[in-house]
């Protein structure tokens, strides 16, 4: 009689084991399917944007190539400086970065820019703060 109990107990013990592995492998592969998802909602994101970019000067001359031509030459206001780290004044007018710009250039697509003059301005959507300073012969 004994012997059936302790098969029995045996059973439930391993099947239990095998529940709660499989629920943290579920749990596991829930997480890691849904990463990708994640971090591309992410990219899309303004908050994505970071207070630093660094792009190659061909990334430059495509951006001032696309972008110059959508954008409206502006004054700069008195006693402003365009420079990395600096930030932009109400009265500097920004856009988004377009689509087609974004898909040459992946790393400007969570950026606004502005053009002043011969600059163009790459802008954190965040905290309106300058990232980048492509100049008209990057």
């Amino acid at each position: 009689m004994k012997l059936p109990i302790i098969a029995i107990a045996a059973t439930i013990t391993l099947a239990s084991g095998i529940g709660v592995a499989s629920a943290a492998d579920s749990r596991a592969m829930s997480k890691t399917s849904t990463q990708p998802a994640m971090q591309s909602m992410a990219k899309n994101s303004p908050s994505m944007a970071k207070d630093s970019l660094s792009l190659t000067r061909s990334q430059q001359r495509i951006a001032w190539r696309d972008l110059s031509k959508q954008a409206t030459s502006q004054t700069a206001p008195t006693n402003f400086t365009a420079a990395v780290g600096a930030t932009i004044p109400g009265d500097i007018a920004l856009r988004s970065v377009p689509a087609k710009v974004a898909a040459r250039v992946s790393s400007l697509k969570p950026y606004d820019y502005a053009r002043l003059q011969d600059k163009l301005l790459i802008v954190n959507p965040g905290d309106k703060k300058i990232v980048d300073v492509i100049h008209r012969r990057a």
